[in-house]
């Protein structure tokens, strides 16, 4: 029995020892090896999408990070309440109170995004060798374009950083100098940006895909991206102390302005010219039309590039439910933190084409202008106020939106009104009518608009997107066409096209309800403005007054200047029984009410400060100016 258990167990190790080298060379099952993932076009897709969603896209990140953004939550959002297009009315007032900008405070240094890229680009050339020769030009094409993309968002905050395309792989000699790039001229990135685009943007495909990138959108970036360095080249120059580095790493040759002006126009136009998007103009009502032209994503042809979210996917975001109007929102725990002030609602033209300054106080200012409803003072304003702004008297989701300050009672003893922001009158004047919103606006309240506006653009109407069970699946919006308009507009003008010009300015203006050709001459002042009230909220400003060179002089720190302060608008109901102007409504234009500092924009604002870390482990790191 013995020696018959000996000879099962010889045998079975024979067996055992046999295949051994093939045991021992069995592929893991928990590792995906490289010539897995780059012959595997969904690995290569799913490997593009996480880089999609690294990618920065609000103008501020996280106030000196590295630029890591939580896309998921759409990071960064709530410092349009910082500048001058809104004001914050949700708690803790820090972006109230803002003394001045950090030098910080749009930095951007995500090196390990850009070493992640150039890897990947690597790698495809390397193990790719069971996909198309066709599928590798695109899947190349598609990271070459995001690096681009990225070094665009780098060079807006940075000025020139250091143009790295390919891995540095340290050699552990003790000896770092390889490693260490100092950094390239502003203009080299864009010229590196420009080269990128125009390399890759026939080897993209995708078609007309809003979410994934195109021709069309290597196109838009180009667009902007030389609109920016054209800016940068002319208005720096104009500065009294034009802001420069001797090495060019910060300012541009003026004598290349006209050469960036003229790729901007080139690009704008071949998209404009391509008859692959559209502006969009399903809706007859033009306010509506404007918020749908955003926020609509089946059947609009005018979004070229979005950050997108989806709801099913748990790919979702709280914007909705932390800037939703007050009375309308479905969760009783957040709302009203993005509020706009009067100083955005009134750049917004009357359709005559006057200032859009809003009449509350007659002629001689000797006594208030009376309306018969709320919305009235509103009336023949620019179609865009309404689809970006909720204002007094309009309607979300069906429901109205509740913006009334109080009353104002007038007081035969002293011949003049008194003030109630309360909801008790008293009997006397209690005549049934309401008395206070159940939006405000409020002076110290918070979750509650302290403006007397609320944000309406990127506000989500779909039901329960305002609940923090279920959030919102709004997308954001990159680029779209109504952009690649003003573009045009802004260098065909600086090239002396003025007709041309003309021709894209006025073809917005005509969509918010202008007259055809409602602007007969153009002036930068004129499409400074046009850029203001077409893209709020959608990330421009800031980066409009830096590449303009006017930050400093808009958002001076002085209290005086109305541009630095932001202001409300607070409506009131008339309480005079027997008295013509009895429940007519009249508007107090004031200082919003827990706005604390005026803007401040340093010149040290114009470049970023470039983190110590950088330049400790990279001397040959030239520091931005005034750091």
């Amino acid at each position: 029995m013995k020696k018959l258990s000996l000879k099962i167990f010889v045998s079975a190790s024979m067996l055992v020892f046999a295949g051994c080298n093939d045991w021992l060379e069995r592929k893991p099952q928990n590792i995906i090896l490289e010539e897995q993932v780059w012959n595997d076009p969904k690995m290569i897709t799913g490997l593009l999408a996480n880089y999609y969603d690294r990618l920065p896209y609000h103008t501020d990140l996280s106030h000196g990070s590295n630029g890591d953004v939580n896309a998921t939550n759409r990071e960064g959002w709530q410092d349009f309440a910082a500048y001058d297009e809104a004001m914050w009315s949700n708690n803790d007032d820090a972006r109230n109170n803002i003394i001045n900008y950090a030098f910080d405070r749009w930095r951007l240094w995500d090196y390990g995004l850009i070493r992640d890229i150039n890897l990947a680009l690597e790698n495809i050339e390397k193990y790719a060798v069971k996909i198309s020769d066709a599928q590798k030009a695109q899947f190349s094409a598609e990271l070459r374009f995001l690096r681009a993309f990225v070094y665009f968002e780098h060079v807006k905050r940075m000025g020139g950083v250091p143009l790295v395309t390919k891995q540095l792989i340290y050699n552990f000699d003790g000896n770092p100098a390889a490693l260490q790039q100092p950094r390239n001229k502003e203009e080299e990135v864009y010229d590196f940006i420009a080269s990128e685009l125009d390399a890759v943007k026939d080897l993209l495909g995708n078609g007309t895909s809003n979410t994934r990138a195109n021709k069309f959108t290597a196109l838009a970036v180009k667009s902007r991206a030389m609109l920016y360095a054209a800016s940068i080249a002319k208005y720096n120059g104009k500065m009294a102390s034009p802001i420069s580095t001797p090495g060019g790493e910060v300012g541009i040759s003026a004598g290349k302005a006209n050469d960036y002006y003229a790729k901007s126009l080139a690009a704008s136009q071949e998209i404009i010219n391509s008859g692959s998007y559209e502006l969009y103009k399903s809706n007859p009502d033009k306010g509506v039309n404007f918020y749908e032209a955003i926020t609509k994503k089946s059947a609009n042809r005018e979004v070229i590039w979005a950050q997108d979210f989806l709801v099913s996917k748990d790919k979702r975001h709280g914007f909705t439910y932390d800037n939703i109007a007050r009375n309308v929102r479905e969760d009783n725990l957040s709302s009203s933190s993005i509020t706009p002030t009067l100083n955005l609602v009134e750049d917004y033209e009357y359709l005559d084409g006057t200032s859009g300054e809003l009449k509350n106080r007659n002629a001689g200012n000797t006594d208030y202008i009376y309306y018969e409803k709320l919305q009235d003072i509103f009336a023949n304003k620019d179609a865009r106020l309404y689809g970006t702004v909720i204002f007094p008297g309009t309607t979300f989701r069906g429901t109205e939106v509740q913006i009334q300050a109080g009353v104002k009672v007038w007081d035969n003893a002293t011949n003049a009104f008194k003030t109630v922001e309360s909801n008790v009158l008293g009997s006397a004047y209690d005549d049934g009518g309401l008395l206070t919103g159940a939006s405000g606006p409020q002076r110290s309240q918070t979750e509650v608009s302290n403006t007397g506006f609320y944000l309406r653009k990127y506000v989500d109407q779909t039901a329960m997107s305002s609940t923090r069970g279920i959030r919102s699946d709004m997308w954001w919006v990159r680029f779209r066409l109504g952009e690649i308009y003003l573009n045009a507009a802004e260098a065909a003008f600086e090239l002396g096209q003025n007709a041309e010009a003309l021709k894209y300015a006025n073809t917005l203006r005509e969509r918010a309800g202008f007259p055809t050709n409602s602007l007969k001459t153009l002036t930068l002042e004129k499409l400074q403005n046009e850029r203001r009230v077409e893209l709020a909220f959608e990330d421009h400003r800031v980066w409009d007054l830096k590449r303009w060179r006017i930050a400093h002089e808009v958002w001076n720190g002085n209290a005086s200047n109305p541009d630095a302060v932001m202001y409300a608008l607070y409506p009131y109901r008339v309480v005079r029984p027997g008295h013509a102007t009895h429940g007519k409504y009249v508007f107090d234009k004031l200082v919003a009410p827990r706005f604390r500092a005026p803007r401040f924009f340093q010149m040290g604002n114009y470049y970023s400060a470039i983190q110590q870390v950088v330049i400790d482990n990279n001397p040959k790191i030239v520091r931005n100016p005034f750091h």
